[in-house]
């Protein structure tokens, strides 16, 4: 039996992760709060944020299905986001050459000085928030969390099976 406490500790990985998911949980529902208050005043919401923040990050203008994909979010969530600001003249869509039923969500000129606004003030925010803190913790959490997301990804074959033996054991 191993001891508490040494890195091949079960439980202690289980609790730890278990507590990890419960903090990210709490995180992302303080960060989409406080998104939305940081950004509101620009017609944006931290959905719409997301969104634009894809579109402009993206090397050439993409379809829906290929902006949610790349955000790890649902097709149609993503469409009724763009849908939203598209009526609101933050983003148009334009012919795609190798789809044409799959337009290509780019941004307007209103979409872009919205997204430059709402980064510009991500940034002073992100300076308050940081302060004190070294780079080197939170670049660690950053590859900490992108192992995480890769490993959850490459795990649902064995969240299936998981769920298929304990749905049995249950109905048993």
């Amino acid at each position: 039996m191993k001891s508490a406490g040494l890195p091949g500790d079960p439980e202690r990985s289980r609790r730890a992760f278990s507590d990890l998911v419960v903090d990210v949980f709490r995180l992302n529902g303080d960060l989409i709060e406080a998104g939305d208050a940081l950004v509101h005043d620009l017609g944006l919401t931290s959905a719409r944020w997301q969104v634009l923040g894809a579109v402009a990050l993206a090397p050439a203008p993409l379809p829906v299905a290929h902006v949610a994909r790349n955000m790890g979010l649902a097709r149609q969530s993503v469409q009724r986001v763009v849908d939203d600001m598209r009526a609101d003249g933050l983003v148009r869509l334009d012919p795609n050459p190798h789809h044409r039923r799959a337009p290509l969500v780019a941004l307007t000129p209103r979409g872009e000085a919205a997204y430059g606004q709402a980064m510009a003030r991500k940034d002073l925010w992100a300076d308050g928030l940081t302060e004190g803190l070294p780079p080197e913790a939170i670049e660690a959490a950053g590859t900490l969390l992108r192992a995480l997301q890769q490993r959850v990804g490459a795990s649902y074959d064995r969240i299936a099976a998981l769920a298929t033996s304990t749905g049995r054991e249950t109905q048993e």
